[in-house]
């Protein structure tokens, strides 16, 4: 291995860890929901992975299309800028409607628990006043589309780090140096992103928070809508 390929890679690495540690939706919104939908620590792993792997895979993919047509690496950054700004307003836009959601759940938690204490004895209005009761609304199918949602967003979210250091070896024509760039930076990416998840979710875990989860949707909403903001005219 050349003295070329270990510094790209080293650079990879880098860049991997340092462009996730500083953008708070490859992380915050599994946290947040999580918690808020009592996701398991596998599923949260799960989750976090796949959206990782899409995250990483479709600028991996781009960058390759650039290579094999020629395009110069300005015209992907472009696209992938593009393509931020869509990921942008696609997590403000989710994060805004999922905190009118989790509003919703709070009203009608609320009025669940007057209703109860108008017409119900102590005895009954305590078993019912768990708050995983007060979030099921009669008639309501299970909101299982969450996921599929955080992954359509990471699918379009960009790596513009990663098309400089994966052209650079492609304009050379190794593809050995290509492969090892683009699956360093992946690792390292999707590595950070498990290691403060469920770090983050055990040690949230540990804290007394049960007496605030009726609260904890519309928090979720409002860190995943904040995280948009923050892309969008902060530039994180």
């Amino acid at each position: 291995m050349s003295n070329e390929t270990v510094i790209l890679a080293g650079t990879a690495a880098a860049l991997g860890f340092v462009h996730t540690i500083f953008g708070p939706d490859h992380y915050l919104p599994f946290i947040a929901l999580a918690k808020a939908r009592g996701w398991s620590s596998f599923k949260t792993a799960i989750i976090t992975f796949l959206c990782g792997m899409g995250h990483i895979l479709s600028s991996v993919i781009l960058g390759l299309i650039g290579i094999a047509f020629g395009i110069a690496i300005f015209k992907l950054e472009a696209i992938e800028y593009l393509r931020g700004q869509l990921a942008a307003w696609l997590l403000i836009v989710f994060g805004f409607v999922y905190s009118l959601w989790g509003l919703q759940k709070i009203i009608h938690s609320k009025i669940h628990k007057h209703l109860h204490s108008d017409r119900l004895e102590e005895d009954h209005l305590h078993s019912h006043n768990d708050v995983s009761h007060h979030f099921n609304i009669p008639g309501s199918k299970p909101y299982n589309l969450t996921p599929w949602v955080l992954f359509i967003i990471f699918v379009f979210g960009p790596c513009e780090l990663l098309i400089p250091i994966v052209m650079y070896p492609a304009a050379k024509h190794n593809i050995i140096a290509v492969a090892m760039v683009s699956s360093i930076f992946g690792f390292t990416t999707i590595f950070t992103m498990l290691v403060i998840v469920l770090a983050s979710f055990y040690g949230l875990s540990r804290l007394p928070l049960r007496r605030f989860e009726r609260y904890f949707h519309l928090f979720a909403g409002l860190v995943i809508f904040l995280c948009g903001i923050a892309i969008k005219f902060l530039g994180l």
